[in-house]
């Protein structure tokens, strides 16, 4: 592994093939011993990143998790990621890991890009300004906070707010797509160009991903601005605003009526 990630290569995923006779014959089967088969099962039908069938790796113990349990496996995911080590922003000045935050069974889920100054200091995900702004994008579905789930593509804030790297993102991945795995939320939303191009696997404009649902985990994926963009560029919110009415039509919402004096 050393070797290919010397050379640059760093997308190595577990894939269900179809082994020739003659081939399946000449490897020795593996010990049940040493792999369960429910686990087997398990992470044959894992979609992550996967070196190792070892039940002590991340990977095993990821999918060893009962999804059906949530809150008590959104724990399990948070004990499994520890005090993380194994990118190198835990050498760049992070205080904390930022895990996620709210309902286990929430119908609507939140990704961001990576944790800031306020993030990192509290360990929740969206404090800040930007935090401020998307409770009032939240409120404005007729939700609160406090009825959806919010999580970020890395759980470290980077050094400078600077954008996550490739091998920052690719190793948190298995994480928060177990996340999603458990809160199995209607639509995911999307926010940034970060978020959609690390969930999606597309490199794209925000003008061509926005607009549209993806078929993601089992659920549908909506693009919008990150709220700190809009921050930035408040001319946008009105553009957020109808992806954000999109979703709300797909799930029913409707958004509350403002009161007369406003």
């Amino acid at each position: 592994m050393e070797y290919y990630r010397e050379l640059g290569i760093h997308d190595l995923y577990r894939r269900a093939v179809s082994i020739p006779t003659e081939v399946a014959e000449a490897v020795p089967a593996v010990n049940s011993e040493t792999v369960p088969a429910t686990m087997s099962k398990k992470l044959e039908s894992l979609d992550l990143p996967i070196f190792s069938a070892d039940p002590a790796s991340d990977a095993g113990r990821l999918a060893a998790i009962d999804v059906e349990e949530r809150p008590a496996a959104l724990k399990a995911i948070r004990e499994v990621i520890g005090d993380c080590i194994r990118c190198k922003l835990h050498k760049q000045g992070r205080k904390q890991i930022v895990f996620g935050v709210g309902d286990p069974n929430a119908e609507l889920m939140f990704v961001g890009e990576a944790p800031g100054a306020d993030e990192d200091q509290q360990g929740e995900p969206f404090v800040g300004r930007a935090g401020q702004l998307l409770n009032n994008m939240i409120n404005a579905m007729g939700l609160r906070r406090e009825d959806v789930y919010i999580a970020n593509v890395i759980k470290c804030r980077p050094p400078g707010n600077r954008t996550p790297e490739r091998d920052e993102c690719e190793t948190c991945s298995p994480f928060l797509m177990r996340q999603i795995d458990v809160i199995r939320p209607k639509v995911i939303v999307a926010l940034g160009a970060v978020a959609a191009k690390n969930l999606l696997g597309l490199n794209d404009s925000m003008a061509n991903l926005r607009g549209r649902f993806y078929d993601f985990r089992g659920t549908r994926l909506a693009v919008t601005y990150h709220p700190a963009f809009l921050l930035r560029d408040p001319r946008q919110k009105k553009e957020a605003w109808k992806d954000l009415q999109m979703v709300m039509k797909l799930m029913g919402l409707t958004a509350p009526s403002k009161p007369e004096n406003q």
